[in-house]
């Protein structure tokens, strides 16, 4: 008997629209759909990060307790970062829990670290990590000190602010921040030299990279880095 094989990122996130629109206000349903429009056409692109720039120092907190010194990562190997929203968004509960089935494993085979950040405060971001049982490292990025560095970082627009107030609670509640600041999905990978080989960043958060890409990039890194010691 064959199975067949698991639908893409893309897919489940088309789902999860299809979803939306068959059971959702139709109102709050504009807001978000609104919003994310609004990413797309606004966002400013010069700022993102792209390959080229150079990350070493960078400090996060692990969710399940200490620092996390980016410097220290990179010593061990390349390391792949996520930046996701909090750890209730919908879409981050599809998100990674695939790149740990269809991801983490290739990442690890090839020697690299896969680190989850958000924002959130790690004493309610470790929910997420703990929800899927996710093996690699779930990391808060206080105050979007990292995503803004990255250019990636967003404030929800008014009628979203509106919107979630009328549901009893702000953003900078759920996060813990005390902001409407979120990062876009993106996805960095960096050599084990701090320099950026490969940056994928969406504005549009129902729109995820798929794993794909991240492992070609993360090979190519490891072929790289192995010439360039056989050199030496």
């Amino acid at each position: 008997m064959t199975h067949s094989a698991e639908p893409t990122l893309t897919q489940l996130f088309a789902d999860l629209h299809a979803h939306r629109v068959a059971t959702m206000d139709p109102a709050q349903l504009q807001i978000n759909i609104d919003q994310r429009r609004e990413l797309v056409e606004g966002a400013d692109r010069a700022a993102f990060v792209r390959p080229g720039d150079r990350l070493v120092g960078e400090v996060l907190q692990d969710v399940e307790g200490g620092t996390l010194h980016l410097g220290a990562l990179l010593a061990r190997g390349p390391v792949v970062l996520i930046f996701f929203r909090f750890a209730t968004c919908p879409a981050c509960n599809i998100a990674l829990p695939y790149y740990q089935r269809h991801l983490e494993p290739g990442l690890r085979a090839l020697g690299a670290q896969l680190v989850a950040v958000s924002p959130q405060v790690p004493e309610r971001l470790v929910e997420i990590k703990r929800r899927h049982g996710l093996t690699f490292t779930v990391a808060s990025d206080r105050d979007n000190a990292l995503g803004r560095r990255l250019g990636i970082v967003f404030t929800a627009n008014a009628a979203s602010q509106v919107s979630q107030l009328a549901k009893g609670t702000s953003l900078g509640e759920v996060t813990g921040t005390g902001t409407w600041d979120l990062p876009m999905p993106t996805v960095v990978v960096l050599g084990r030299d701090g320099v950026v080989r490969y940056a994928d960043v969406s504005p549009d958060w129902l729109v995820r990279t798929e794993p794909g890409p991240v492992l070609d990039a993360v090979r190519a890194v490891v072929v790289e880095e192995a010439a360039r010691r056989a050199a030496e």
